[in-house]
């Protein structure tokens, strides 16, 4: 049942529901490309994270994810038994860990970068025209406003 929204048009509400469960769709079908089925949403996240960002404290991390340094902790833990991270001592503070991507870790970012965009990029040439795809880079381009603040 689709509830309405006091000032959205119908339109508005309808573009903005198939729009995230398309999203989830593609996604839940972008980490099952990458083979991070394996990993939960927080770990991928966290290796995400660290990639993107380089050396960080654990505490550093959490507040980046929103969560509880207890559960940062138990993520990195994960991690490093899977031999994805390592930590070293904070050069600025002895009491302190700085977490970085090991190389297996640097191998499977990579890798799984890769792997979602050669999908994605086969997929938009098998499964659409080069108008449709053209269609697809003009919506994007409209898309991009909703990340602006």
């Amino acid at each position: 049942m689709e509830q309405n929204i006091e000032g959205v048009s119908a339109s508005a509400a309808r573009a903005a529901r198939d729009l995230r469960v398309v999203f989830s769709r593609l996604r839940r079908r972008m980490r099952e490309v990458a083979g991070e089925e394996g990993l939960t949403p927080s770990q991928v996240s966290a290796l995400t994270l660290i990639s993107k960002g380089g050396a960080a404290t654990a505490s550093a991390l959490a507040s980046a994810e929103g969560v509880r340094p207890q559960s940062m902790a138990a993520t990195l833990a994960v991690l490093e038994q899977l031999g994805l991270i390592r930590r070293s001592p904070d050069p600025d503070d002895g009491r302190r860990q700085l977490v970085t991507l090991s190389d297996a870790g640097r191998e499977r970012v990579e890798g799984d970068r890769q792997a979602r965009q050669e999908w994605l990029a086969r997929t938009l040439q098998d499964r659409y025209t080069e108008e449709e795809r053209q269609t697809v880079l003009e919506a994007l381009a409209l898309m991009e406003r909703l990340t602006r603040p």
